[in-house]
């Protein structure tokens, strides 16, 4: 046996485990059937397996099925899971065993054995505390990675995504009121439409993000359900009937999530429909996201040769080859990212998808698209907040430009002049390179007071 490593046993037989890592055989026999991508679980879900690890012990212990010493000594260990001390020994590839069975036991033996340490026991001998018999005490795979699932997206959604779109939507929303009495030319199919205020675009903008914090609180309550307690198939075998319902309690209380238990553990371990429904909200996120990016990167397009209605603050040299040249690099990286979140939610679906009689086995796809959706858009959001969407100016004197050269001008006088004559009026402006105003006043369709008057853009942004 080489020197850096130690001797465990899993009932497959012996292992080679490296000498100071927590995990054990299973871990180890994992890490060498999955060599497949490198992608690691994160840190919001290595920390719903340390809360859920720890509050069953916490709720065996208290329904007296496991002695208090040894509870004490796995709720210490796994608070250091919590705490991210032990995210090094959480060495498990994504791509593995469909329910995630690796994943778990890698919990286990971690916890396991850092617990034998702070007890001064031996690491790997599983004495005094057993990674299946204690740690794992009332769980199953089948019900711990779901409910780990649910209880990191959860996390992630109420105290990342959430906050960061409240903040995204406060910072459109100041910049509807600045900009409220800015008149400019509304469009629709690329085209010129009629005027709109720059305050009402920003407005729409502003409520899109707002509608995407309250899809993401939406995304929380679709997760408040936890399938802990029914252990292989649904049944709760090998559980305490009040198991599920008393670690509900204990994760509430560690995350203020309101998590029950399953309605039902035969749907909540055989489905993932409600994980499918939080991804899907994540996707809707997404499409409000870019539209925002979007339109904001069109609008300030130019800055002499396009639309330029509004300027986006600079944040880096745009171009190696251009000098002075300066992109709308945070709309970009926003779109991007949306980009991914609508491909993430494709594999969640497929993932989903995978479930078949009492068990899901696409779980470990679900829980790292789903999760890395949540992050990446989290971080995104927050970064567009302070480096663009805060610093957004406006161009008055181009808005007001673009709108007296506008076509779609000649709308108000339709009621007045009749539909064919305006839109007459518009194409002799067209062709003439003359505003709306000046062939309308040329041809005398009504008194130049009433064409003032009808003419007005500011009048044209509300009902009568």
């Amino acid at each position: 046996m080489p020197d850096a490593t130690r001797v465990e046993k899993d009932s497959m037989g012996e292992m080679f485990v490296p000498a100071t890592a927590y995990w054990g055989a299973q871990t180890q026999r994992a890490v060498e059937n999955f060599p497949i991508s490198g992608y690691r679980f994160g840190r919001r879900f290595i920390r719903a397996m340390g809360l859920i690890k720890q509050a069953a012990a916490k709720v065996n212990r208290d329904l007296e099925k496991l002695e208090p010493k040894l509870a004490d000594m796995i709720i210490t260990a796994s608070q250091q899971v919590i705490d991210g001390r032990l995210d090094e020994h959480f060495v498990l590839d994504i791509y593995q065993t469909g329910s995630g069975t690796s994943t778990n036991m890698n919990a286990n033996e971690v916890i396991s054995n850092r617990a034998i340490e702070l007890a001064g026991g031996k690491i790997g001998s599983k004495v005094p505390i057993h990674p299946n018999d204690h740690v794992n005490m009332g769980q199953s795979s089948n019900d711990v990675i779901p409910a780990a699932i649910h209880v990191a997206a959860a996390e992630a959604l109420a105290n990342d995504l959430h906050p960061a779109l409240e903040s995204l939507d406060e910072a459109l929303r100041a910049k509807a009121e600045k900009f409220d009495k800015i008149v400019k030319i509304g469009r629709t199919h690329l085209q010129d439409a009629t005027p709109v205020r720059l305050g009402q675009e920003f407005r729409g903008f502003a409520r899109q993000a707002e509608l995407s914090a309250v899809r993401a609180k939406r995304a929380v309550h679709a997760l408040h359900e936890l399938p802990i307690g029914g252990t292989a198939v649904g049944t709760g075998i090998n559980t305490h009937r009040e198991f599920g319902r008393r670690m509900c309690e204990v994760l509430a209380a560690e995350t203020n999530i309101d998590f029950v238990e399953a309605g039902d553990h035969f749907e909540a371990q055989a489905a993932k429909d409600a994980v499918c429904e939080a991804s899907g909200q994540l996707k809707t996120i997404a499409i409000a996201l870019s539209k925002i990016a979007n339109d904001l990167r069109l609008l300030a397009c130019g800055p002499r040769c396009g639309i330029g209605e509004i300027r986006l603050p600079e944040t880096q040299p745009g171009s190696s080859i251009m000098p002075g040249k300066v992109n709308p690099v945070m709309c970009e990286m926003l779109i991007q990212v949306c980009a991914q979140v609508i491909g993430n939610d494709t594999a969640t679906v497929l993932g989903c998808r995978e479930s078949y009689f009492e068990l899901n086995v696409g779980m470990p796809l679900i829980a790292h698209n789903v999760l890395e959706s949540i992050r990446i858009l989290s971080s995104a959001v927050r970064v567009f907040t302070d480096c663009c969407a805060s610093g957004i100016e406006a161009n008055e004197q181009r808005c007001a430009e673009l709108i007296e050269g506008s076509l779609a001008m000649c709308t108000s006088l339709a009621p007045k002049i009749g539909y064919d004559q305006a839109a007459a009026i518009a194409k002799e402006a067209y062709k003439s390179g003359k505003t709306v105003r000046e062939i309308a006043r040329a041809k005398k369709v009504i008194s130049d007071a009433e064409l003032e008057e009808t003419l007005n853009p500011r009048a044209m942004t509300e009902p009568e």
